[in-house]
Formats: structure tokens, C-alpha cells, sequence
């Protein structure tokens, strides 16, 4: 496991709250989606939301000494809040120059940046919208076999924009659990009904990582918006 998610493996592994952050400042990761008209579709796009947050974190300027070390660092050690922005033309090309990483999956693309402050975000990044995000249902088929499969919480309906977030969240967990050093090619699904119900049962049992949101926009705190196996076939 890479320094940077040992704190992320030991908040999960340990349970109980997140304090606030103790010196009063809200950090996050601006996701950057691009949206052009017409835009790629949603799978790939939470997809690619996935990698590219968690390749920040394993990319070796994120390690002790590396120019993304502190900034990393106190993101991941307190609440690892991630936003979702839209952008496309000339304002995606901008954000390209902002400390990060851009991830595709087919012709979709999302820019992770590397996690600050939040009322000190860049204008090139503060002008981009967060609202409007939201892509129609797509059918992917079937994950290829053998990688991780992020499972979204089919019945929250979230916007593609908080799926976003929350399958980074899921990325970054399975990662740090696991003790990956590199990023692999995760499969995003949407479930529901019983297999939603075996994942969750899953989950609580401590054989899969799941996420349970904050409840800071869409969703109700503690609700379980994405589960991950390591492979399709499970649970």
C-alpha cells in the first residue's frame, strides 16, 4: 500500500465517525467531468471518475517528498470530500494545467485535481458548474470478467455528478483495503433488489468495502451509495 491511503486503510478498518477537520479547513478533490456535446456516456464516465481519483493518490508525487505529498496528505488524513464539476472546449482545456491527473475510458474523461482547500479554488476550476452533470442511464452489459466492479446504489437515483464523487470514494477504499499500488480497471454498475440486498449483507459483515455517505447533498447520512467486489461473480 502507498503511504498515501495508509490513513484511508486505518479509518476504515477502525470504523466510528470522522471527526471534522481539526484545524477548521474543509479540503476536497474537484472532479472534473468532460461533458461536450454530445456527451460520452455515464458508465464510462463514473468510470473514469473512479481511476482518476485514485491514481492521484498512488501517483509518486503523492508519496513522502513528492510535490503532491502535504496536499494529499491532509486531504486523506480528515474527510475525503470530493466535488463534481462539468467542463468541456476551452475550459477543459484549462483545467489540464491545474496538478493532476486526466483519466479516459473510451471517449469519456474526467481530470482529477489534486485535493486543497476549498475556498482557495482556482478560478479556472471555481467557474465550472457543478449542477448539470446529470447523464441518462446507459446499458454497459456485463463487466468483463476478472477486475473490481464498483455496484452503485441503483435506488438513491443520484445525479452523475454525486455518483462521481462517491464511486472515488469506493475507488480509494478497495485500494487501501487491499494494499494496491496500482490502479486497476474497475467496472461501474448500478444494483438494486436482491442484488443490492446480498451486497449490503456483504458489506455489514465486513467482506466487502462499501461506501456510506455523509449525507452532505442528495442522499440521506449513512446511506450506502456503492459497494465493490473484486470480481463480477460476488457475492
Amino acid at each position: 500500500m502507498t503511504a498515501a491511503l495508509a490513513p484511508v486503510a486505518a479509518r476504515y478498518r477502525d470504523g466510528g465517525p470522522i471527526p471534522p477537520e481539526p484545524d477548521g479547513v474543509v479540503r476536497a478533490m474537484t472532479l472534473v467531468l468532460r461533458l461536450e456535446r454530445p456527451p460520452a456516456a455515464r458508465t464510462p464516465v463514473l468510470e473514469a471518475a473512479a481511476a482518476a481519483a485514485l491514481a492521484v493518490c498512488l501517483d509518486p508525487r503523492a508519496e513522502p517528498g513528492g510535490e503532491w505529498a502535504e496536499p494529499v496528505a491532509a486531504w486523506v488524513g480528515n474527510r475525503i470530500r470530493k466535488i463534481a464539476r462539468r467542463a468541456r472546449g476551452a475550459h477543459w482545456a484549462a483545467v489540464q494545467e491545474l496538478p493532476g491527473i486526466t483519466w479516459s475510458v473510451g471517449d469519456a474523461e474526467v481530470r482529477a485535481l489534486v485535493p486543497g482547500p476549498v475556498d482557495e479554488t482556482p478560478k479556472t476550476v471555481s467557474r465550472l458548474q457543478i449542477g448539470g452533470t446529470d447523464l441518462e442511464p446507459d446499458e454497459p452489459g456485463p463487466p468483463a470478467p476478472g477486475g473490481p466492479v464498483i455496484w452503485v446504489n441503483a435506488g438513491l437515483e443520484m445525479s452523475t455528478g454525486k455518483a462521481a464523487a462517491q464511486v472515488g470514494h469506493a475507488s480509494m477504499l478497495h485500494a487501501a483495503a487491499r494494499g494496491l499500488t496500482a490502479v486497476p480497471a474497475f467496472a461501474v454498475r448500478e444494483a438494486a433488489g436482491e442484488r443490492w440486498t446480498a451486497l449490503c449483507r456483504a458489506a455489514d459483515r465486513g467482506e466487502l468495502v462499501a461506501v456510506r455517505d455523509a449525507g452532505f447533498t442528495e442522499v440521506a447520512p449513512g446511506s450506502m451509495t456503492c459497494v465493490v467486489t473484486p470480481t463480477p461473480d460476488l457475492p
